[in-house]
């Protein structure tokens, strides 16, 4: 009986977990999958058909808006790298017994809404705002400049939304290193940046990928920013599902976008993962 339950422990223990999964994200994902493949509308229903023509039609109607969303997500995604590891480095490094303060601070301002965030950017961006209208009122920028609207008010949002995606992997693989490692480097006559390159960076590697992973799905899909920052000519692809859902009551069309977007969204990481190579970054993290 004793061994019975020996093995059955481990199974009973992941069993909560699964069934959340089960329900929440297998569930919903089937019941998508099969909207996707239907035909009709609201007032007449929907009828399951195998119309793989959805699919068809989704990508030829909004390539575009797929496309710019992933650029967007490219160019987002690596600011955030740009911006997030030196702060994660500082942190791990110079932090003390300050980091837990430190990394408190960085996220105080996220627990305040999503959009409430977003809306603040929009302020701050406007042609009367902080940010343009002193650099306007000193002859640095002309009177007819904005930069609500545009794409790099987008990209600003997105990147200031999900920074801590990026800065929290990074610190926690950086914490990780032993200090020791790095003296090694620099008693054997390794100067602070061959250092960085040749220690500190390849341990960082697996940090980098988790917050990779971590930013760019959601950076690509959002829609928020989009909405508030941007105007019809920055429409990302989380837009047109959303106004599909909720605006046309398209089911069909939104469950075959959603499932287009998630099709080349893991294309890509699986793309990254290979060129940055998961396994010497596994064995990285492992030691």
């Amino acid at each position: 009986m004793d061994r019975v339950k020996r093995q059955l422990a481990p199974y009973l223990l992941i069993l909560p977990g699964g069934l959340w999964l089960l329900l929440f994200f297998v569930v919903p994902m089937v019941a998508m999958l099969s909207l996707s493949l239907q035909q009709g509308d609201v007032v007449n229903g929907y009828r399951f058909t195998f119309h793989w023509q959805n699919y068809t039609e989704a990508i030829e109607a909004y390539n575009t808006q797929l496309i710019r969303s992933l650029i967007y997500g490219v160019i987002a995604t690596i600011i955030l790298i740009i911006l997030a590891f030196p702060v994660a480095y500082w942190i791990a490094f110079y932090g003390g017994k300050r980091k837990s303060t430190y990394l408190f601070l960085l996220l105080l301002p996220f627990f305040v809404s999503f959009v409430l965030r977003t809306i603040s950017w929009r302020q701050i961006l406007t042609d009367d705002g902080p940010v343009l209208s002193p650099l306007k009122s000193i002859g640095l920028l002309p009177e007819s400049y904005h930069i609500l609207g545009t794409a790099p008010a987008v990209i600003c949002g997105l990147v200031y939304n999900f920074l801590p995606f990026m800065v929290l992997p990074v610190y926690v693989a950086l914490e990780r290193i032993d200090p020791r490692v790095v003296e090694a480097a620099r008693d054997l006559y390794a100067n602070p940046a061959t250092s960085f390159r040749k220690v500190i960076l390849p341990l960082a590697l697996p940090g980098v990928f988790a917050g990779v992973l971590m930013s760019f799905v959601p950076v690509s899909s959002d829609y928020v920013n989009s909405e508030v920052l941007g105007s019809s000519s920055t429409t990302m692809i989380g837009q047109v599902i959303q106004k599909q859902y909720l605006n046309n009551s398209d089911y069909p069309t939104a469950s075959a976008l959603s499932f287009i977007l998630m099709a080349v969204l893991l294309v890509g990481i699986f793309a990254y993962a290979r060129a940055l190579g998961t396994e010497d970054v596994m064995k990285v993290a492992a030691r």
